[in-house]
């Protein structure tokens, strides 16, 4: 007896689903990620307006002045939805967790000068703070903002930022021997310590701003195109000098996380620039405001931080620096600079 085994090739009636055949103006297969976002948020048929808001609905294009044709454009170049941006951000904290093993296991810390451990310790442990009122903004974005390209990738980045300030409270925990008095210490700093108080006040205006395309451009492009740069390029370099290089370690995941996430920014930034003239003025005005004061809030603590290693005259020059290197991209973004 002979068997004999045939194939037997199945079309789907549908390659998927119709609101993406709908806007493709075919129905071809999708990605995941354009199924997990592209025209996923409802428009119509609204239960109530919010009551704290009565003048817009529940999702509504005019919270902020920043108009589209289509807000659909955002594409996340990254293209994360919640699949592939846990896989990435799994991938990351497992070597940050490699990095914390083989700096804790092998003693590494007791190599940093004691004078930039403590250094070190009064500028990344306060960090902590803003990077929490950074989660708060960009959940402000996703709650305020319009269409689910960008709303999902601000919640993720939201969830970074809650993650970052945890590892910095790591780092403070490494540094007391668990004790938690360098989080005690760098809440009191973030509150009272003259060098903060300027970054303290713009996070919490940032908190009052209405429109939540101003929150984006003020916190995801000008305040950390400015303070991340500073932080954790120039002042990690100004350490390795005093055998800094396990404190380089911990922070790696930072460095990597910025040039991930900026291309994001810059994809958002670049496609609301070019939708017309009106917006790459509005956009470019606010770039001019906030990132002027991030320059200004960088200062106390660049004079503070490279002060304390002998490099007091390198801190002007850093802020400078950074704020060049932002310029330049703001510039390739489409915005006046």
């Amino acid at each position: 007896m002979s068997f004999q085994i045939k194939t037997l090739d199945i079309e789907p009636r549908r390659q998927t689903f119709a609101y993406i055949a709908r806007r493709f103006g075919a129905d071809r297969p999708a990605s995941r990620y354009e199924e997990a976002t592209y025209d996923v948020q409802a428009r119509t048929n609204f239960h109530y307006r919010p009551i704290w808001a009565p003048e817009y609905e529940i999702h509504d294009e005019n919270r902020t002045a920043v108009v589209m044709a289509d807000w659909y454009v955002f594409k996340d170049p990254r293209q994360f939805y919640y699949a592939t941006y846990n896989q990435s951000r799994a991938a990351m904290n497992q070597v940050l967790d490699g990095n914390f093993d083989t700096v804790e296991e092998r003693g590494m810390l007791a190599r940093v000068a004691p004078e930039w451990l403590a250094t070190a310790k009064a500028y990344l442990v306060p960090l902590r703070h803003y990077e929490w009122g950074a989660n708060m903004n960009n959940f402000t974005i996703a709650d305020y903002g319009y269409g689910t390209q960008i709303t999902s990738a601000a919640a993720f980045h939201a969830a970074d930022r809650l993650g970052m300030a945890q590892v910095l409270g790591r780092i403070g925990l490494l540094l007391d021997d668990q004790t938690g008095a360098s989080l005690d210490e760098g809440h009191a700093a973030w509150t009272d310590g003259a060098e903060w108080q300027d970054l303290r006040r713009a996070v919490e205006d940032m908190f009052v701003v209405e429109d939540w395309f101003e929150v984006f451009v003020a916190q995801n492009l000008a305040m950390d195109g400015i303070l991340h740069p500073l932080v954790f390029d120039h002042f990690d370099a100004a350490g390795q000098a005093h055998n800094g290089a396990p404190l380089s370690m911990l922070t790696g995941f930072m460095v990597d996380w910025f040039k991930d996430s900026s291309r994001w920014v810059d994809a958002v930034i670049k496609a609301a620039a070019q939708e017309s003239d009106a917006n790459r003025a509005l956009l470019s005005g606010w770039y001019a405001t906030w990132s002027a004061r991030a320059v200004q809030v960088a200062r106390p603590l660049a004079d503070r931080v490279l002060g304390d290693v002998g490099m007091g005259e390198g801190a002007e020059a850093a802020v400078a620096t950074v704020a060049e290197q932002l310029n330049a991209r703001a510039r390739k973004l489409g915005l006046d600079v």
